[in-house]
């Protein structure tokens, strides 16, 4: 009898640990931070600046993309959980972020939902117990008080910080709409 899927797995980020000391999640918060969109360029990145093997880098890069994770509206769920009175702030988000076209992937990971379409053009994370962060990505864009300038090589340009669903109001909408468009 051969291995599960999940027992597969689990050899398999046992192996990643004893071969690098780090976990999985170390691994994807690599990939992740790396700026590389595309699958290919992440293995080889892995590969080449870590020295990972094939099978190790392209079992980050899948989880990277949340190919492993439960279904997706799990994950969604989990973010919201103990944050129920956050939900209708991304519920908000969500609508109207499929109105801008039928080209818009929502796609969640653990800790937050990236919106995309050739590459990502909003980040929605529920941040605090009161507070949920949408990051766009409006390079070049001067930041105003509401639309904060984040940091270079973060995930997105600027940051948006929601307390209520009304703040999703036509100014953010408008933002969500120009990121989208520069997508």
């Amino acid at each position: 009898m051969g291995m599960t899927p999940e027992e597969m797995m689990e050899s398999m980020r046992a192996g990643l640990l004893k071969k690098t000391g780090q976990p999985l999640e170390h691994w994807v918060g690599v990939v992740q931070a790396s700026g590389h969109e595309k699958f290919g360029e992440q293995v080889k990145m892995l590969k080449d600046e870590y020295g990972l093997g094939h099978g190790h880098a392209n079992m980050v890069c899948q989880a990277a993309k949340g190919r492993f994770d439960a279904d997706e509206g799990d994950m969604l769920a989990g973010q919201y959980k103990g944050k129920d009175n956050l939900r209708p702030i991304y519920d908000a988000l969500e609508a109207y972020a499929k109105t801008l076209g039928k080209d818009v992937e929502i796609s969640p990971k653990k800790t937050a939902v990236a919106f995309r379409r050739s590459k990502n053009f909003a980040v929605v994370t529920p941040a605090t117990k009161t507070r949920v962060d949408l990051g766009v990505n409006l390079k070049g864009e001067a930041g105003t008080i509401r639309m904060a300038e984040e940091k270079p090589g973060s995930m997105c340009t600027h940051k948006i910080k929601l307390q209520t669903a009304d703040e999703v109001d036509d100014e953010v909408k408008a933002w969500l709409k120009a990121a989208y468009e520069r997508a």
